[in-house]
């Protein structure tokens, strides 16, 4: 905790005005002249705010980070951010200034309205130098800086920015700036929280996209631009314009087009997504918000004159996670499923891990980020991202025990005591995840007792005879399996809830065993192992018959059933067959929703059923992973039938375009496909597991992963008689290759890089 630290002489300052629940104000300027008589070896600048920042000194700003210190459970904890800023530094005059946004902590927050932390943005900062006499001295936030009014009259992560550049103050964060119209600060009695340094990297611009297509038509007797980036993704745009005075533009984003060509804004559902710039002077001037984001691939501009010279450039926003994961094959179409599901991540990975980064909501989802954080794991190092958030489920756990289904929580689910089955479980599976991949004890023990007090929770709350979601003590139980096509015309499908509950209630009680192995509580691992037992008892008794069927027979209770090891081994490949016989029966189509689909591809492989698998892996026609695709999707969709041909867009009310959930089959691709897995006895790619197994029309594949070791890496390639394989193992690992065809033996392998050949079964 940094309170007695780097920010232990400090006063938390705000300006004075303060926005209703419906708008805000004019985004406050904070500043601090100061002297230095001497030149500065080391200045180390502590700051953060509740709301958003943008610091500058002496007109530089300090760094590169965006919407700045993030969000948390702002009545727990706030982040705090570190820069060396010696070399913004001079003798002489300097000043310090800091303009604050709303953003997630007065600002508005999913479906419900403004101020729900707080009613005005606040700030600290504390500057500490060090001079080359060796000497030292101290500037913080107090009583004697000064406040005004900036350029920017309204901002908000949902609604946009308004901007009007005849407003702007030119060095008002230098030295030598006349502030002798700005009024004093307010100085707020500092909030009983935790100021900590954020285990996760910081938001910033990770890279830049131009426009594929700019168009412009006259529309009601006014000039219409439409600007395509040809990819939906999270961020805002910086815009140059040669401009006249107070010339006012207006940029509207959304993710697709309505059948006329004109944006689709619908599936906003009522938020404005807008932006609004008014030009300073005649001349040209580039701008770009800096307190909002969008979720988008086009923008509509209005308010701009025929041939006028304008210019958008795409600024792609995101947590600034290294891109750790590769994947390739011989199927154009699943390459662009990978590199969608890639970008679903992008977008959804800022801070907190997103549902959707476009309509009211933007919610860090409990069930998304579950069957999500394994592919996210192969795609980018997503470890202190995870640290982060396991923090802000922490801090949202009730009371009782029970977790939230979003994270962080302001009760947006109103009195939902827990996020139900696949969704709260995220509190055990995603910290056990994070360790699998990463080694990562620290995770598993931070979080230990929180995980314990949830299973605590649900034996006493929500269970009944080991029966999870028992309709006699949970008459809601959870969101079913979320946007299945099984047949039941409701958003939870048809699998039943308790059944869902109390398949993940077990794996929770599994991997607790597991975990409290790992951290040397014996009692609690054997309190676990009988607690498993007891709820598979359970489990068959209620849900399988003797002979393997599954109450309710979808695709999803089958699935959980055989992925979860709830069925008895002799009934197993009963079970199988019914599950095949379903997806035969819709023409090799699944049906599953949430909470079915991530582990789908993986029962049918470890039941014998790789030939079922890839069948539906390049299924192309509705509902399947490639139907987007083949229909100009560049992100991963909420719903199967986002959009079809035949009935165009689904309902508006929950339609998003970049939601990553079903890019959990990403996993699938890296570990089966390619053939890239780690070992679960040895975590972290100690012992590497390569276990390729070509299916489908594929003829090759490739994967990457850079690890805490190095690279790791297998591709492969195979025609009709000969399977063609190169791995490469980092210095102190070491792998095996598990052939894909039963006539060959498996191989050992150490560090290095090993081109071999097998023969293909005949």
């Amino acid at each position: 905790m940094l309170n007695s630290l780097s920010l232990s002489h400090a006063s938390w300052i705000a300006a004075p005005s303060v926005g209703g629940p419906q708008c805000g104000v004019v985004a406050p300027c904070l500043r601090k002249a100061f002297d230095l008589s001497r030149p500065v070896q080391e200045a180390t600048l502590s700051i953060t705010a509740l709301g958003l920042y943008e610091c500058e000194i002496n007109g530089r700003n300090i760094s590169d980070f965006v919407l700045a210190p993030g969000w948390t459970n702002y009545d727990r904890r706030v982040h705090v951010q570190s820069f060396d800023v010696s070399q913004l530094l001079h003798v002489g005059e300097n000043a310090m200034g800091a303009i604050l946004g709303d953003g997630w902590y007065c600002g508005f927050l999913a479906w419900k309205s403004r101020q729900l932390y707080g009613d005005r943005p606040k700030f600290i900062a504390q500057l500490d130098l060090t001079y080359a006499d060796g000497t030292t001295d101290r500037f913080v936030s107090d009583q004697s800086w000064k406040t005004a009014g900036s350029a920017i009259l309204q901002n908000d992560l949902l609604a946009g920015e308004i901007y009007d550049a005849r407003l702007e103050q030119p060095g008002w964060s230098s030295g030598g700036f006349d502030d002798s119209t700005w009024l004093p600060v307010m100085v707020i009695p500092a909030p009983d929280i935790a100021l900590e340094t954020s285990p996760a990297p910081p938001m910033r611009r990770i890279q830049e996209l131009k426009p594929v297509s700019v168009q412009s038509k006259l529309t009601d007797g006014k000039w219409i631009t439409q600007v395509d980036f040809g990819q939906n993704f999270s961020g805002r745009v910086r815009m140059t314009v040669s401009g006249a005075t107070g010339q006012t533009l207006t940029l509207r984003h959304a993710e697709m087009l309505n059948p006329d060509g004109t944006i689709y804004v619908d599936n906003l559902r009522g938020i404005r997504a807008t932006d609004f710039y008014t030009c300073r002077e005649d001349g040209a001037a580039t701008w770009e918000p800096v307190f909002t984001f969008h979720g988008f691939r086009y923008v509509e501009v209005s308010g701009l004159n025929k041939d006028q010279a304008f210019s958008l450039v795409g600024v792609v926003l995101h947590s600034d996670m290294e891109v750790t994961g590769s994947f390739s094959c011989s199927s154009p179409l699943l390459n662009k499923l990978q590199q969608n599901i890639l970008w679903g991540q992008k977008s959804n990975f800022l801070d907190v891990p997103t549902d959707c980064p476009q309509r009211n909501e933007r919610l860090g989802w409990t069930g998304d980020a579950q069957v999500f954080v394994r592919t996210a794991a192969f795609n980018m190092d997503i470890q202190g991202f995870f640290h982060k958030w396991v923090q802000d489920l922490r801090d949202a756990q009730k009371p009782n025990g029970g977790v939230p289904a979003v994270a962080p929580d302001r009760n947006f689910l109103g009195d939902l005591t827990d996020g139900g089955p696949a969704w709260s479980d995220a509190t055990i599976i995603c910290p056990w995840t994070i360790y699998l991949c990463y080694d990562d004890r620290k995770i598993l023990a931070d979080h230990y007792d929180s995980m314990r007090r949830y299973l605590d929770f649900l034996a006493a709350h929500r269970c009944k005879d080991f029966i999870r979601s028992h309709p006699d003590v949970d008459h809601w139980g959870g969101f079913g399996d979320w946007l299945a096509l099984d047949g039941s015309g409701k958003t939870e499908g048809c699998t039943p809830r308790d059944l869902i509950g109390t398949a993940f209630y077990a794996y929770d009680a599994e991997l607790m065993c597991k975990i409290a192995g790992i951290l040397g509580h014996t009692g609690d691992a054997l309190r676990y192992a009988s607690l498993h037992e007891d709820v598979v008892r359970a489990f068959r008794h209620r849900f399988v018959t003797p002979e393997g069927l599954i109450a309710s027979g979808t695709q999803t209770a089958y699935v959980l059933a055989l992925r979860f090891n709830l069925i008895p081994e002799e009934a197993r490949a009963v079970a199988c067959r019914q599950l095949v016989r379903d997806i035969e029966s819709r023409d090799f189509h699944l049906s599953t929703g949430f909470v079915g689909t991530p582990h789908l591809l993986d029962v049918l492989t470890e039941r014998g059923r790789l030939d079922v698998a890839y069948r539906l892996l390049e299924q192309e026609t509705f509902p399947s992973w490639l139907f987007p695709v083949k229909n100009g999707a560049t992100t991963i969709w909420e719903r199967w039938d986002g959009w079809t041909p035949e009935k165009g867009f689904q309902d508006k009310g929950m339609n998003s375009f970049n939601h990553y959930a079903y890019g959990a089959v990403g996993a699938w691709m890296y570990r089966t496909v390619a053939g890239l897995d780690l070992d679960p006895d040895l975590p972290g790619y100690k012992h590497i597991i390569f276990r390729p197994r070509p299916g489908g029309s594929l003829t090759s594949a490739e994967a990457s992963l850079t690890t805490a070791h190095g690279k790791v890496a297998i591709s492969w390639e195979q025609d009709a008689a000969t399977f063609r394989c190169e791995i490469t193992v980092p210095v102190g690992c070491r792998a095996t290759f598990f052939p894909p065809y039963d006539n060959l033996s498996s191989l050992a392998f150490g560090p290095g890089n090993h081109p071999f050949s097998q023969p293909v079964k005949t």
